[in-house]
């Protein structure tokens, strides 16, 4: 994500496997991808898919790039992916595509190069995702909880449009649709309730959550205690 503070940098974890991740793990990046503090930890070679959004999209404070397997078959047949449910619309009306082969003949698929970079991000544009061929995806928000609200919702959307074709005709949103669907799903309360819920099944998952009033309901679950009479001593 853009750095908060200083929208000249952003922050990104060393290369890492995502689950593993900890808070000493986060790094600031120039938006040349260059690491502002020296050091020797491994890091990630595609950053500077981020930094060069950055850098193209002031409007952007997120950027996640990804795999997700219901978008890769879309990303290796060239079919048009289209918001086909209302929380879809946040695909935006147009998902382009992006062809490293197009720039660069044949490579690594691996976007590892400022020149790379700068390719990905005129084909992502004024649009909030793109497709890259036989590879993956690149999804852009203005905040962290809207680009999570988008990431997930698109690759649902995308197995969904696999899930309809398998039955026949998919009739998709139109443009007017996907406008108002849109941004109807984009305001803080739709986006403030599903980030509050993932963010309490991450902290399931790593045992960590506890309910607000749990505390409360102990108190009142506890059994009375018991009013003991002194004796005299006679």
């Amino acid at each position: 994500m853009r750095h908060p503070t200083d929208p000249g940098r952003y922050l990104m974890s060393r290369s890492r496997a995502p689950e593993l991740v900890q808070p000493d793990d986060i790094l600031e990046f120039t938006l040349d991808s260059q690491s502002v503090k020296p050091t020797d930890v491994r890091l990630y070679g595609e950053r500077v898919i981020h930094g060069t959004i950055y850098q193209t999209r002031p409007d952007v404070n997120a950027v996640c790039h990804h795999h997700a397997p219901s978008i890769l078959p879309f990303c290796i047949s060239g079919t048009e992916l289209k918001p086909v449910y209302h929380l879809g619309a946040t695909l935006g009306e147009k998902v382009p595509f992006w062809d490293a082969r197009d720039d660069f003949g044949d490579t690594t698929l691996i976007v590892a190069t400022p020149e790379e970079g700068a390719s990905l991000a005129r084909a992502l544009g004024a649009n909030w995702i793109v497709l890259m061929r036989r590879h993956g995806a690149t999804v852009a928000g203005r905040t962290l909880e809207e680009l999570t609200f988008r990431t997930i919702y698109t690759a649902r959307n995308a197995a969904l449009q696999i899930q309809a074709h398998t039955l026949g005709h998919v009739s998709p949103l139109n443009a007017a649709e996907t406008e108002l669907a849109g941004e109807y799903n984009l305001r803080p309360g739709p986006v403030a309730r599903a980030w509050e819920y993932w963010n309490v099944r991450l902290d399931k998952a790593e045992g960590t959550w506890r309910p607000k009033n749990a505390n409360l309901r102990a108190k009142k679950k506890s059994p009375p205690k018991r009013k003991t009479k002194s004796r005299r001593r006679g």
